[in-house]
C-alpha cells in the first residue's frame, strides 16, 4: 500500500464550509437581528428632526457606520466560542485553518447581517440620487470599513477571559468611534485641528470620502488624500494582522 504524505495545509482551507456553519448559527439570532439597526434608527431620527437637509449624509453614514459595528459582532461571537464553548479548539483541530476560522465567522456574521443594511443603502441611493460610479465607490468603501472593523474585533477578541466585560467594551468601541466622529454629519463640521484624527478612522475616512464624491462637503485634497491613503493602509495591515494573530493564537492554544 502506498502511503500517502500529509503536506501543510493550504491557506484559508476550510473558509467557505466554515462560513456557511456560522451563517446558519448567526441566522438563529432572530432578537439581535431585529435589533441591529436600531442605533442607526435612533440617529436617522435625530438627524431628520435637527436638520431634514443632512438626511441624506446620514443615511450613507448609517450603511458605514453598519459596517463598522458588525467589528463588533465579530468580536463578542469569536470571544464567545472560545470562553463559553471552547468551540474554537474543536474547529481549529480539524482541516480549518485559523485564518479560515477568521475570515469565515467574519463573512458569515456579514452576511447574515447585510440585508437590512442594503435596504439603507437603496434609501440612500434614492435620496440622494447617486450615480453608478458613486453606488460603486460606496460598496467598496463599505467593504474597506468592513474589512478594518472585522479585524480589529477579531483581534479584540483574544484579549478578553471572561464574557461579563465583553459586551460593554465591544459596544463602547464600536458606538464611540461609529458616531462622535463625522459620519452621520459632514466633515465640515468637525473642529480643522481634529480632522487628521478622524481621517485615520475608518467609518469617518470613508464617509468624507464619500460626502466629497457626492458634493455634500468640498474639503482640502490633502485631507482626502490622508482619508483614502488612511484607509487602504489599515484595511490591509489590519486584515495581515488579523491573519497573523490568528495563526499565532491558534498555535497558543
Amino acid at each position: 500500500m502506498r502511503s500517502e504524505s500529509v503536506g501543510w495545509p493550504r491557506p484559508f482551507q476550510g473558509l467557505t464550509a466554515f462560513l456557511w456553519t456560522e451563517v446558519l448559527v448567526q441566522a438563529h439570532e432572530e432578537l439581535a437581528m431585529a435589533t441591529s439597526m436600531v442605533v442607526q434608527g435612533v440617529l436617522l431620527v435625530f438627524v431628520w428632526i435637527l436638520d431634514p437637509t443632512l438626511i441624506g449624509v446620514a443615511l450613507l453614514g448609517a450603511v458605514l457606520f453598519s459596517m463598522f459595528t458588525m467589528g463588533q459582532r465579530v468580536l463578542n461571537e469569536a470571544a464567545y466560542l472560545r470562553i463559553d464553548h471552547k468551540a474554537n479548539e474543536l474547529y481549529l483541530a480539524g482541516p480549518l485553518t485559523a485564518e479560515g476560522y477568521f475570515l469565515g465567522l467574519s463573512a458569515g456574521v456579514m452576511i447574515v447581517y447585510l440585508p437590512p443594511v442594503v435596504i439603507v443603502g437603496i434609501l440612500a441611493g434614492l435620496v440622494v440620487h447617486l450615480t453608478l460610479v458613486e453606488v460603486g465607490l460606496l460598496i467598496v468603501l463599505a467593504f474597506g470599513v468592513w474589512v478594518c472593523a472585522a479585524s480589529i474585533g477579531y483581534i479584540f477578541s483574544t484579549a478578553f477571559r471572561e464574557n461579563r466585560a465583553i459586551w460593554a467594551y465591544s459596544s463602547l468601541f464600536f458606538n464611540v468611534f461609529g458616531v462622535l466622529p463625522p459620519v452621520f454629519y459632514p466633515l465640515t463640521k468637525f473642529p480643522v485641528a481634529l480632522r487628521p484624527i478622524v481621517l485615520l478612522m475608518p467609518p469617518s475616512a470613508a464617509a468624507a470620502i464619500l460626502q466629497t464624491a457626492i458634493g455634500a462637503v468640498r474639503p482640502p485634497a490633502g485631507e482626502i488624500t490622508l482619508a483614502a491613503v488612511g484607509l487602504v493602509v489599515e484595511a490591509v495591515l489590519l486584515f495581515a494582522l488579523a491573519v497573523y494573530w490568528a495563526r499565532r493564537t491558534a498555535r497558543e492554544r
